[in-house]
């Protein structure tokens, strides 16, 4: 969980904040933005962050993709690394319904 919980500080440290603020400390959204954006606990986000949740669920990782504005490559790398890759050979086009386990 420990590439997971680095690949998501990445993601969203290379976010552009949506409101401009006083100076940050840190680059990126800040977790309480993307937890929003979501629809997630900022509480869960920062548990995923620091590699204390275990397998969020594919329709969480699909939630996650879309605030993180993710590539579908990099899609694919959330989900592999959240344990919700699919099958080799299975289509990568599915709903987040279908994915839901």
């Amino acid at each position: 969980m420990d590439d997971l919980a680095a690949s998501l500080r990445a993601w969203r440290d290379r976010l552009i904040p949506s409101e401009p603020g006083p100076r940050r400390r840190a680059p990126g959204m800040r977790r309480e933005e993307v937890a929003q954006l979501a629809g997630l606990s900022v509480g869960y986000l920062t548990r995923l962050e620091q590699g204390r949740a275990s397998h969020p669920s594919a329709l969480v990782c699909e939630a996650l993709a879309r605030a993180l504005q993710l590539s579908p490559q990099e899609r694919s790398t959330l989900l592999r690394l959240a344990g919700n890759a699919s099958p080799a050979g299975a289509s990568t086009a599915r709903s987040p319904r279908a994915c839901s386990g």
